[in-house]
């Protein structure tokens, strides 16, 4: 029995989203003819930034329309017997927006099943590639598809049934030769390394959450905070002071971040660290605002002081180094 995929939505940029579970219900007669990125894309970093330009390059050449298949979710969360819960890079919600803004006209979101995973890599391309009507495919070097990932780049030939020609994008590599990956993304934002990623991401990092009420405390001394309950699937920085950006609704606001359980007034470690984010020019209740944390630099590591008067005056000397920052960085 044929699984029928929801019908395309539109969403910003003109960019048709389809989201399909598997067995899709599509034809080659659904469609115009594609250009297609293929990827899991956690992170659109410049990696596959440029996988997806040259799917977009091939488009304008050939007379394609440009478009993207990624998953979701992550296979391990299928495949793997212990992953209950993964952290993203970009959520789904935010590496659509991020592909979105790139301008491609077809985002596909194929549900990453048992089912799919089974597929072997000629069936993949037939029900995938050649009904989705797409005429060439554009991946990484070290792309796999079908089970067991047995499809490879240098298979793609074989199995493309002459239907479709195809391209492959070489490793993306840093200053010092390291490729460009979520998996190198992922160790530097576990160290704290914010201030590396818009050269892996073109970008600086982003967490969404939602504004909700914290213990007030950062009033009572002088330093309001935000307390940010930032949404469980993204990767959180580790604990210490970071000079960060908030976006609330279409503003964007300095501020000078603290990620941490708060030592010097809790002798019990919480389940998991608060985010509270003092803002520089900005007065007003945004509780149950949903926001967005711009991680920019960390300032140091966080730790316990001996009293009130110790805690102001480290924060004070927080916020005037992230003022500086943003002063000196102010594009």
């Amino acid at each position: 029995m044929t699984n029928e995929a929801a019908g395309p939505e539109k969403v910003s940029n003109n960019v048709e989203l389809i989201k399909l579970n598997h067995p899709h219900g599509y034809s080659e007669k659904d469609f115009p003819k594609m250009a297609m990125a293929l990827g899991y894309f956690d992170g659109v970093h410049l990696g596959h930034q440029q996988v997806i330009s040259e799917a977009q390059r091939v488009a304008a050449a050939k007379g394609l329309k440009s478009a993207v298949m990624t998953f979701d979710p992550h296979p391990s969360v299928v495949l793997g017997k212990k992953v209950q819960h993964i952290e993203y890079i970009t959520p789904l919600d935010e590496k659509i927006k991020v592909i979105e803004e790139m301008g491609i006209d077809y985002l596909f979101v194929v549900h990453f099943s048992t089912a799919f995973s089974s597929l072997l890599p000629q069936e993949f391309i037939d029900q995938y590639i050649i009904r989705l009507n797409v005429r060439h495919v554009v991946a990484g070097f070290d792309y796999t598809y079908g089970k067991m990932g047995k499809g490879t780049m240098e298979t793609i030939q074989f199995h493309s049934r002459q239907k479709f020609s195809y391209s492959v994008v070489s490793k993306l590599a840093t200053a010092n030769d390291e490729k460009i990956s979520s998996t190198l993304i992922r160790s530097l934002l576990r160290d704290g390394k914010v201030e590396k990623m818009p050269g892996l991401l073109g970008r600086y990092y982003t967490t969404g959450g939602v504004v909700v009420h914290g213990e007030q405390r950062g009033r009572s001394i002088g330093f309001p905070t935000a307390n940010v309950q930032v949404f469980d699937h993204y990767i959180l920085p580790p604990t210490g002071v970071y000079a960060v950006k908030l976006r609330i609704g279409q503003n964007i606001y300095d501020g000078v971040c603290n990620v941490g359980y708060k030592p010097t007034f809790h002798l019990e470690k919480a389940d998991k660290p608060s985010v509270e984010v003092h803002l520089f020019n900005f007065s007003g209740e945004i509780y149950g605002e949903n926001v967005m944390v711009e991680w920019h630099v960390r300032i140091r590591d966080e730790r316990k002081f001996g009293g009130i008067e110790e805690l102001v005056a480290q924060i004070t000397k927080d916020k005037q180094e992230a003022k500086r920052y943003f002063e000196k960085n102010h594009s």
